[in-house]
């Protein structure tokens, strides 16, 4: 084992490093992972320029990082089904206790849930790291460590289809063509969708939502009224969507969001934006359309796993830079411009392949 472990810590707004930390022990319930791949995620980004996200705050070094996968390099001696050399994506949430929502099924929402580069746990953009066991999933020989890493992305859209309802004959209206409104596009055309409809500003990532199977773009200006752009909608699909997920956090976007879908649907808040939205709470109510959030996600690696082994769901497109891992700074600037659409570290620097 190589016996540095180049790892990328966040100090403060701003201010991103490379380091070279201590090679980590897994406990007995642990597995030690070479990482391979990480992708960059506008969440890593934002805490690089804010030091915060809403209540999220970076009060000491944080390593970023948590869309991943590596490859088991130490087992824990409690870790049964899991062996050295297996190939694993990494689900970065972990609850720390068994409450009610552990018990409910919904552990995303544990208050006191260990999570991947969110202050004060540290992500996984580093050579070694170490994970509880049983949030890595086996990765079939057919996936590749770059889909592995992109499962994560992957399972937002799977919850967010999930909390929306989509299902076979569904018309689907997603808000914003950035890499999570390009996987719930994905996800929602592989649960059955009939007809997808995508909005975005950039005309360059509504040809990658094309390409990736929406039936429908609209292309959006800065000041085009909501209740406009939501008549837009049904004078393109012919009707109106039976769900919208909304990716981008944008107010303007959430108020087209509620006007364009249909009464007694569905619109689902992925994006995360200002915390005070002023929107058509009114129109929304005597419609009968139902507003649900979306926080991560919860029980989806095994599903996004049979997708792509599967060859339901094709991710790859979406991988559109590569930067090893000594050139971090350099892929989160990219990833800053908006450049292209996932931006993957390679960490491994004896397989750069995918």
């Amino acid at each position: 084992m190589a016996q540095e472990n180049l790892t990328v810590v966040l100090h403060s707004p701003g201010d991103l490093r490379l380091e070279n930390r201590p090679i980590p022990e897994p406990e007995p319930n642990e597995v030690l992972l070479q990482m391979h791949s990480v992708g960059i995620c506008g969440s890593d980004v934002h805490y690089w320029q804010n030091g915060r996200i809403g209540d999220f705050v970076v009060k000491k070094p944080m390593v970023v990082g948590h869309e991943a996968a590596g490859r088991v390099v130490k087992v824990g001696s409690a870790v049964k089904h899991l062996n050295v050399g297996d190939r694993v994506a990494i689900e970065p949430g972990v609850p720390r206790e068994t409450d009610e929502y552990f018990k409910n099924g919904r552990y995303n929402l544990s208050p006191t849930i260990f999570f991947c580069a969110t202050p004060p746990d540290d992500g996984n953009l580093c050579r070694y790291y170490k994970h509880s066991a049983n949030f890595c999933y086996k990765l079939p020989d057919n996936v590749t460590f770059e889909e592995g890493a992109l499962i994560e992305p992957l399972s937002v859209g799977i919850h967010a289809c999930r909390r929306a309802g989509v299902t076979l004959g569904s018309v689907v209206f997603i808000c914003g063509a950035g890499p999570i409104g390009l996987v719930s596009l994905l996800v929602a055309k592989a649960m059955g969708a009939s007809q997808v409809i995508v909005t975005d500003l950039s005309p360059e990532r509504l040809k990658m939502a094309k390409q990736l199977g929406a039936d429908f773009q609209l292309t959006v200006k800065k000041g085009d009224a909501p209740e406009q752009l939501a008549k837009s909608v049904p004078d393109t699909l012919g009707a109106q969507p039976h769900m919208t997920i909304e990716c981008t956090g944008a107010e303007s976007s959430i108020q087209t969001a509620i006007y364009a879908t249909r009464s007694g649907g569905v619109v689902v808040l992925v994006g995360l934006g200002s915390p005070m939205a002023t929107i058509p709470l009114v129109n929304a109510a005597t419609r009968e359309v139902d507003i649900r959030g979306v926080f991560r996600y919860c029980n989806t690696w095994p599903m996004a796993i049979a997708m792509l082994s599967s060859g339901k769901v094709n991710v790859k497109p979406l991988v559109t830079h590569r930067f090893p891992l000594e050139q971090a700074l350099e892929a989160f600037e990219t990833t800053r411009q908006g450049v292209g659409i996932k931006v993957m570290l390679k960490c491994d620097q004896n397989d750069l392949n995918p």
